[in-house]
């Protein structure tokens, strides 16, 4: 087999624990990581992500055989359209595949299109509204930004007047900027939580494993949502509903997109809650998580 040069976009600790899986790979040719970071012993190359044309320039003078998209607001950008486009392999989804972690709604959308259990839910882009159907019906929600925000697009409310509060700075403050025009209001999940990993060429899907990432500030799941505060791998407990994730939350969207023509191509990542009346869609994201990618992509025993 000839081997292959690779190109991987992205540069945190997500990106350091896919570059150095990939760097093992008895087929690697060359591999350049955009933008790398300072930690990475592999060379590293000053890419525009942003510029596709630049992209898929440097892939061509490189003759680089196949991307690799980390991160997810490249996906959502359609990075990988513009690649496949120009005849290079990409592992990642297209964007209107990536939608499912760059809208909200269009995945609770997707979610009951396809059966797949979740929340109860409601959109709104005006915060007056949302404010008086969280009055009527008087209790705490999750308050969700629709748009990508880096992780920290949720507020888990523990009463009215936060969830009010979030309504407020998310609308009306413009905390997450665009991504917050349109809001989620969700019902709260009550349960251990589980983060799901898959792998899919389009067609099949492949678990590859659980993990557990620990998002609340403080000790004793206190504080505002964040990037990650550390994660393990597998979830404790769950390996006897491993098939039961598979046949809700992972094979629906693969058959899902390929019936719509959008074959999914890439990494699934499914949050799921284990509530008393089973297993819930908390959200999609279309690339490894970070910090999950760390404790996952090392325990991969094939290439």
């Amino acid at each position: 087999m000839s081997k292959i040069n690779v190109l991987l976009i992205g540069g945190g600790g997500r990106e350091h624990a896919m570059a150095f899986a990939i760097s093992e790979s008895q087929n690697l040719g060359k591999l350049f990581v955009a933008p790398g970071n300072d930690g990475m012993d592999f060379e590293r190359v000053s890419l525009d992500v942003d510029d596709h044309s630049q992209v898929v320039k440097f892939c061509e003078s490189e003759a680089i055989d196949l991307v690799v998209v980390g991160p997810e607001v490249p996906l959502v950008n359609g990075l990988v359209d513009s690649v496949l486009a120009a005849g290079i392999k990409c592992f990642g989804p297209t964007a209107h595949v990536a939608q499912l972690e760059g809208s909200k709604s269009f995945t609770r959308d997707f979610a009951a299109k396809h059966n797949i259990p979740g929340p109860k839910w409601q959109a709104f882009t005006d915060s007056g509204e949302a404010i008086s159907w969280v009055k009527g019906i008087n209790k705490p929600f999750v308050v969700k930004a629709d748009g990508l925000a880096a992780g920290k697009g949720v507020t888990v409310c523990d009463t009215v007047d936060e969830t009010i509060n979030a309504i407020t700075e998310m609308l009306d403050l413009g905390a997450f900027g665009e991504s917050s025009k349109t809001i989620l209001l969700e019902e709260r999940l009550v349960g251990q939580e589980v983060s799901l990993f898959g792998v899919s060429d389009g067609k099949d899907v492949v678990m590859l494993s659980t993990a557990q990432d620990h998002k609340r500030a403080f000790d004793g799941d206190r504080g505002p949502n964040t990037g990650g505060m550390g994660c393990i791998s597998p979830v404790p407990g769950t390996k006897k509903l491993q098939k039961e994730f598979v046949d809700k939350f992972l094979k629906p969207v693969v058959d899902g997109m390929a019936e719509e023509g959008t074959p999914y191509v890439g990494t699934i990542y499914a949050g799921i809650m284990l509530t008393d009346e089973g297993p819930k869609l908390i959200e999609y994201n279309c690339r490894f998580g970070d910090p999950e990618a760390q404790v996952i992509i090392p325990k991969v025993e094939s290439d």
